[in-house]
C-alpha cells in the first residue's frame, strides 16, 4: 500500500513539474514563431524565391531552428493535454483512468523525444540564442521527466 501512495506522489509531482517545464516550452516558442513570422523572409510579387528557400524560416538560431520549434510547440500542446488525463488519472488512481492516461503520456513522450531529436541537431549547429538555449534545456529535461511519470503511473502495486 505504501509502494502505491508512494508512485501516486511522484506521478503527481512529475506531472506538475512536466506541466511548467511545458509551458515554458510554449512561450519561449510562441516567442520564437512570433518573431519569424514578423521578421521571416518577405519577398514582392516581382522577385522570385532564393534556391534553397526553407519556408521554415527563423531569422534567429540555425537551420534545425525552424523543425525545433515547430515541433516543440506541438510536443507543448499535447504535453499539456496529457497534463488534464493524468490529472484525471491522479485524482482516481484506478485502473479504468490508467489507459487514457497512460496513451496521452506516451503519445506526448514521443513527440517531445522528436523535438529533442531537433534540439540536438540544433545543439551541434551551434548558433543561437539564449532563449534556444533554455528552450533545448527544457525539451531534453522534459524527455526524460515524462518517460518517468509514464514509468510511475504504470508501477507495480499502484491502484489501492
Amino acid at each position: 500500500m505504501a509502494n502505491g501512495s508512494s508512485l501516486r506522489s511522484v506521478a503527481s509531482l512529475l506531472l506538475l513539474l512536466n506541466f511548467c517545464m511545458y509551458v515554458v516550452v510554449l512561450a519561449i516558442g510562441g516567442w520564437a514563431m512570433n518573431l519569424a513570422i514578423d521578421h521571416g523572409f518577405i519577398i514582392g510579387p516581382e522577385l522570385h524565391l532564393p534556391a534553397h528557400f526553407s519556408p521554415i524560416y527563423f531569422p534567429m538560431g540555425n537551420a534545425a531552428t525552424g523543425f525545433f520549434v515547430t515541433f516543440s510547440l506541438i510536443a507543448g500542446v499535447v504535453g499539456v493535454a496529457s497534463v488534464l488525463a493524468g490529472i484525471n488519472h491522479i485524482r482516481h488512481w484506478t485502473i479504468q483512468s490508467m489507459p487514457a492516461a497512460a496513451s496521452a503520456a506516451a503519445i506526448s513522450w514521443s513527440l517531445t523525444a522528436l523535438a529533442m531529436g531537433f534540439a540536438w541537431k540544433q545543439i551541434e549547429l551551434n548558433i543561437r540564442n539564449a532563449n534556444l538555449r533554455t528552450m533545448e534545456a527544457f525539451t531534453i529535461i522534459l524527455t526524460v521527466t515524462q518517460l518517468v511519470y509514464i514509468a510511475a503511473i504504470h508501477g507495480p502495486s499502484r491502484m489501492a
